[in-house]
C-alpha cells in the first residue's frame, strides 16, 4: 500500500504535482545546459565517482564542459540563449547505465565478503 502511494507520487504520469516538478526542473537545467545526471556529486558518492571512472572519455568531457559553462552563466547572472535552451535535452542520461553496473558490482563484493574496489589499500 504504501510503496504504490510513494509510485503514485513520484510518477509525473500520473500525478500533476510531479509533472509540474518535472517541467520546472527541466526548464532550469535548461537555462544553464545541464543534464540531470551532471548534477550527481563524485564526491559525495564514490559510486558515482567509480562510474564516472568507466564512461568513455569523450562522454566526461562532454560533462565538464557543461559543468563549466554552467558556472560561468551563473557567475555572471545569465542564462543560456533561447535559441541554445530550444535544443537542450535535460532528461537525456548517461550515467545510469554505468552506475547501476557499479552498484550491482559493489552488493556482489559485499555479499562475497570482500572490500569494495574503491577502498582497497597497497600493502
Amino acid at each position: 500500500m504504501a510503496s504504490s502511494f510513494m509510485q503514485f507520487l513520484v510518477n509525473p504520469s500520473r500525478n500533476w504535482f510531479a509533472a509540474q516538478h518535472c517541467k520546472a526542473v527541466v526548464k532550469r537545467l535548461r537555462k544553464y545546459g545541464l543534464r540531470y545526471d551532471d548534477l550527481y556529486d563524485p564526491y559525495y558518492d564514490l559510486d558515482i565517482k567509480e562510474a564516472l571512472a568507466r564512461l568513455p572519455r569523450e562522454i566526461v568531457d562532454a560533462r565538464h564542459q557543461r559543468l563549466k559553462r554552467a558556472m560561468d552563466l551563473s557567475m555572471k547572472h545569465e542564462y543560456l540563449p533561447e535559441d541554445f535552451q530550444v535544443i537542450q535535452t535535460p532528461f537525456r542520461g548517461y550515467l545510469q547505465e554505468m552506475l547501476a553496473l557499479v552498484k550491482k558490482e559493489r552488493a556482489e563484493r559485499e555479499a562475497l565478503g570482500a572490500l569494495p574496489l574503491y577502498q582497497r589499500t597497497i600493502p
